[in-house]
């Protein structure tokens, strides 16, 4: 009996350590820089017993890395939407999520809809979303309001008034705002083709009415900021950097749609703390603590309502930006095919010294 007790005894402490250890798994997460901040590590850790080590990096780097390991070495990775379904059926350095243990509701559902779209290969899902921004309008609204989408841009009213990039977001969001749909087309080179000579005819015919093509971020809002430049196509956090300084100014979701990347939440092939990251993304998609992700980065997140808990100014910045239906309204940007880049570079270069 004595003996009996003593291995009861001891079954019950091994079983006791074995759920510690399990319940405090370590996190390694490879991530961008501001979006795993210091308070919410040290929240998550109190909460769950995890613990948390971050690397940071960027799209090129995350990849390099999950190649090198075969996908090893991390527990969730944070790659762009669009740099899921190609290094997947190409390297199979990621796993499918198990959406059974996502808390779906703390989505936003046109967010989490198109991720998983975006990011499924042989059926399987491979990322969700966290990390989103935009490109669309910057407008100083009381000298051009009547600019509510890309082509606006081209209204004669704004001679020398105007910049935008000669990039790719410029050809695609002049296309949705023709009524085109680029993405629809990435399957079909000719299609494209012909859908990026309508935005060069176009672009060429703008050009009158353009100051100068913009490059640099800090060029741009020195423009918007001086006056010589009323309204842009340019990013949401530059546009609300310059409403801090001057409320006539923001930042205005597109008629046709704002164009939209999102930064994401996948599971390395080879991670070994799967609980841990599942963990991990849905106590940072609570919307309390997406807003302080959001104090961090400076971006938002997919969390559905954590706008709400923002500061004061981002929350209003935002929602003047964002009503529900613009949200739903954003074209995220898919993986690009092979060879579309050569024929926008094309357009570009055509359009740069077109007199």
């Amino acid at each position: 009996m004595k003996n009996l007790l003593t291995m009861l005894t001891a079954g019950v402490a091994t079983t006791a350590l074995l759920a510690g250890a399990a319940q405090a798994d370590t996190l390694r997460l490879l991530t961008w820089g501001g979006y795993a901040p210091e308070n919410v590590i040290e929240k998550f850790e109190a909460e769950t017993g995890h613990t948390v080590e971050v690397t940071m990096s960027n799209n090129e780097e995350m990849i390099a890395k999950l190649r090198a390991t075969g996908g090893g070495g991390f527990d969730l990775a944070q790659p762009s939407q669009d740099r899921i379904a190609g290094p997947q059926a190409e390297f199979g350095i990621y796993k499918p999520i198990d959406m059974s243990q996502i808390k779906t509701e703390l989505f936003v559902a046109s967010m989490l809809d198109a991720t998983k779209t975006n990011s499924t290969v042989g059926g399987d899902v491979y990322a969700v979303p966290h990390i989103w921004g935009t490109s669309g309008l910057i407008v100083n609204t009381a000298q051009a309001d009547m600019v509510k989408d890309y082509t606006d841009l081209c209204d004669p009213a704004l001679e020398g008034k105007v910049s935008y990039r000669l990039k790719r977001p410029t050809l695609i969001g002049f296309a949705f705002a023709m009524g085109l749909d680029p993405f629809a087309a990435y399957g079909d080179e000719a299609a494209y083709t012909d859908i990026m000579q309508q935005v060069e005819a176009k672009l060429v015919e703008c050009k009158p009415v353009v100051k100068t093509y913009w490059s640099g971020g800090d060029e741009l809002l020195n423009l918007v900021r001086s006056g010589e430049v009323t309204a842009a196509m340019a990013w949401d956090t530059g546009g609300w950097k310059l409403n801090s300084d001057n409320a006539d100014i923001n930042f205005v979701a597109p008629a046709s749609g704002a164009l939209g990347w999102i930064d994401t939440f996948a599971l390395p092939a080879k991670g070994q703390s799967d609980q841990a990251a599942y963990d991990w993304i849905n106590f940072v998609m609570q919307p309390e603590v997406a807003a302080m992700i959001t104090e961090s980065a400076g971006n938002f997140t997919a969390s559905k309502g954590a706008d709400e808990f923002a500061s004061d100014e981002m929350k209003a910045q935002y929602q003047g930006s964002f009503p529900p239906e613009a949200v739903d309204n954003i074209k995220w940007y898919p993986p690009v095919p092979a060879g579309l880049e050569v024929i926008e570079g094309g357009i570009l270069d055509r359009v740069k010294v077109a007199q």
